[in-house]
Parts: C-alpha cells; sequence; structure tokens
C-alpha cells in the first residue's frame, strides 16, 4: 500500500543502505531494489516464517539480506551481523497485517473466515489468541478491548468472551466471531461487530504496541545523516504513537526560560517531512484495504 508515495518519500539513491522492516511479502523490498545500483544494499526483517520464504527469490541477488525478527530487535540484528553505529539511508516500516496473512484462514487473523484461534505474528513462538484469551483475565480483557479496539461495549464483550473459555473454551475465529456479534447491540452500515475486539486482541498477542514504540525509538538511532523513516500505519493507535514519536523527535529540548543558549545549540535532530498522505483514489479503487492507511516521513538532520 501506497507503494509509489513510500518509495518517493525514501529518497532513494542508488549506493545507499536501506531497512524494509516488515518485508511482509516483499513489494517495497523488490521496489527499492530496483533503485539501487550494485552497490546498494537491503537489509529486510519481518517475524513471519511465511514471508522469510517468500523472500526465497530475492536469495539470488548479493545486495539483498533478511532475517527473522521484529524490528524492535534492530539492535540484535544489527550487533549479530558486526554493524554499529548509524548505518541505513533510509528505513520503511509498513505496519499491520499484510494481505496475505489476513486471506490465510488458518492464521486466524479474519473473522470472515473460520479458521484456528492464533493470530500470531510469528506462527512459531509464543502463544496463540486461544492460549492468550485461556490465561488472561476478565478485567485485563476489558481493557484490551477498550484500549486497543476502542469497543464501546467492552465490558459485554469481556463477559461473553470469558463465559465461553469458562465453559471449554473457544477454539475458532468463526466462534470467537458469532460470540461477539451476539452481545453487540449497535450495528455499524459496513463493519463487521466483530472488527474491533479482533483488532484489540491482536495487538495484545503480538505486543504490536510496545513493539511498535520501542522499534521507532531504536530505529531512529540507526539513521544516517539525512536518512529517512518512512511509517504507513493503518488505525487511530498506531498513528497516534507515531504522530507523537516524530513530534517528540523534531521538537528542541525544553530548556529553563532566560538561558542564553544561541538557537543553533538546541535545534533537533530530525525534521517531519511534509503532512500525512493517505491513498490516492486511484489505489482505493484497486485495493479497499487502503482506505485506513497513513504515511508519515521523518528525516535525521544531525
Amino acid at each position: 500500500m501506497l507503494y509509489e508515495e513510500a518509495l518517493a518519500a525514501l529518497n532513494l539513491y542508488p549506493n545507499g543502505r536501506y531497512l524494509d522492516a516488515t518485508f511482509g511479502r516483499g513489494g517495497h523490498s523488490a521496489g527499492i531494489l530496483s533503485e539501487l545500483g550494485n552497490d546498494g544494499r537491503l537489509l529486510a526483517l519481518d517475524k513471519d516464517p511465511e514471508a522469510i520464504k517468500e523472500a526465497g527469490e530475492f536469495a539470488p541477488d548479493g545486495r539483498f539480506q533478511i532475517c527473522q525478527a521484529s524490528f524492535a530487535e534492530i539492535d540484535e540484528v544489527l550487533k549479530n551481523e558486526g554493524s554499529d553505529g548509524s548505518t541505513f539511508d533510509g528505513v520503511l516500516m509498513d505496519l499491520g497485517v499484510s494481505s496475505p496473512q489476513l486471506d490465510d484462514a488458518k492464521r486466524g487473523f479474519s473473522f470472515r473466515l473460520d479458521g484456528p484461534l492464533d493470530m500470531r505474528m510469528d506462527s512459531s513462538a509464543g502463544e496463540t489468541a486461544a492460549e492468550w484469551q485461556a490465561n488472561v483475565s476478565e478485567q485485563e480483557l476489558k481493557r484490551v478491548l477498550k484500549e486497543y479496539g476502542e469497543e464501546r461495549f467492552s465490558g459485554r464483550v469481556a463477559r461473553a468472551i470469558m463465559e465461553a473459555v469458562r465453559e471449554g473454551g473457544i477454539g475458532s475465529t468463526s466462534e470467537l466471531a458469532k460470540i461477539i456479534r451476539a452481545v453487540i447491540p449497535v450495528r455499524e452500515i459496513g463493519k463487521d461487530s466483530a472488527t474491533r475486539s479482533f483488532q484489540a486482541i491482536r495487538i495484545a498477542v503480538n505486543h504490536e504496541l510496545e513493539d511498535l514504540e520501542q522499534g521507532l525509538d531504536r530505529i531512529v538511532k540507526v539513521l544516517n545523516s539525512t536518512g529517512r523513516l518512512v511509517v504507513i500505519t493503518f488505525h487511530s493507535l498506531e498513528d497516534r504513537i507515531v504522530k507523537r514519536a516524530f513530534k517528540r523527535l523534531s521538537s528542541p529540548p525544553p530548556l529553563p526560560r532566560k538561558l542564553p543558549v544561541a538557537d543553533a545549540a538546541v535545534q533537533p535532530d530530525f525534521k517531519i517531512i511534509g503532512k500525512p498522505v493517505r491513498a490516492s483514489e486511484r489505489e482505493l479503487q484497486r485495493n479497499p484495504r487502503a482506505r485506513s492507511a497513513t504515511m508519515r516521513v521523518l528525516e535525521k538532520v544531525a
């Protein structure tokens, strides 16, 4: 999503070194590689083992390397490959669930497809959504639904899910969706009642917001001067975190009033590039899922 806009925002040059922090199925990586010369380099990361398999077609390209890891682990990744300090001329973070993950019933992300209640980005590690629900308290589940899903009826949904768990558990996405729909009294045109709860549980299972906050703080430290960080978000919680981080990084540090310090001495190390970018009507016609996408760009100036 926002393919052309993201590549343009990265301000690519042939001999640069770039990071695709969310490889997905490689669309953005392919675009970046097409702009690089022989001395350019691209490192890609993804938590999903299926994404790592898809990257096999890139293997013959010596300019490309991929690691199975979260972008929140960028420090460890660079340490393992022997890189220290600022290393990238541009970083792309395309957040959220990829279309192949949503469209694969066995991954358990979609309430429209019947599959096991999994929802893990890394299907080889961690708790599934079913296991997480079996271990979480009703109070914590209510908090997750309210904060991560912005669900108005979080109390009703949490009680219904906990009752089902106590009666034997919830094993499938269709079963969970049915339980949620049954207790939400309001129906929104064009939006399934299970949408917000599925989003909230997925975020909790994958620690998405914690990873995003940690990842942003770590990634800006490995940008070269004039390097750009391009982030594409898909819901307000992600976008709020990115917006606040960019504002903080691009603002001068607070100083005591009347302190005799020259302006040049307190200039921030980063600046925001342009306004938030959203999908064009042309892209929305091809891909309605892009409607919620927002792209923000930050550049290191020091």
